[in-house]
């Protein structure tokens, strides 16, 4: 920890070089997760929790799941392993985790869809670290995308995942009928599929 001292004088060198404020947050020491969330309050689906074990990162990296760990480190031909979904966590983390991703979304009114980042502290609270109202959905589980990740670990097919969040929106709107098609949000048709191997 640095003394107030250096902090001041770390401050005056980034306000010199930026020439602009300078927002000092405390770092958050403990586990690290991610939550994706469907749908809409009081009818709101909190996926499985994502373990993001940065003790995987290589050595020397900082212990936050940074631009290199999700763009250069974790490849598809050589993926990072630090996902753990579902996450192991005790029932009362669970409850604390999903406690707080329901008000954060109730609070923002986020709408359809949304992954959660959420860090514990030093005595294992529950933080919110960012809000993605428009979540990463790439579906190859070889690129890591984690609200895939998470609807995979629930049982949806990416189909039924992206058929969730527009009948979330449709209901939502009030759109009775949005379509001739059968509901695929959760029936758990065919999980993720990888790539077709070559015969």
């Amino acid at each position: 920890m640095r003394t107030r001292d250096e902090l001041k004088a770390r401050v005056r060198e980034i306000r010199s070089l930026y020439k602009e404020p300078v927002i000092i947050e405390q770092f958050l020491t403990g586990r690290e997760f991610t939550v994706g969330v469907l749908g809409n309050p009081p009818d709101l689906e909190i996926l499985p929790i994502v373990e993001i074990d940065l003790s995987q990162l290589p050595p020397g990296a900082n212990p936050v799941y940074s631009y290199e760990a999700k763009w250069v480190w974790d490849q598809p031909d050589k993926p990072l392993e630090i996902f753990h979904c579902p996450a192991d966590l005790s029932l009362d983390l669970k409850n604390r985790i999903e406690d707080i991703v329901r008000k954060t979304v109730e609070v923002l009114r986020i709408r359809d869809w949304s992954r959660i980042d959420i860090r514990l502290d030093e005595r294992g609270e529950p933080n919110i670290l960012e809000v993605n109202p428009l979540p990463g959905v790439l579906p190859n589980p070889e690129d890591n995308s984690c609200l895939p990740k998470a609807a995979r670990t629930a049982g949806y097919s990416y189909a039924a995942l992206l058929h969730r969040v527009v009948d979330a929106a449709a209901t939502r709107y009030g759109i009775k009928d949005h379509g001739k098609r059968k509901h695929l949000g959760r029936d758990r048709l065919q999980l993720f599929q990888s790539r077709p191997q070559p015969i």
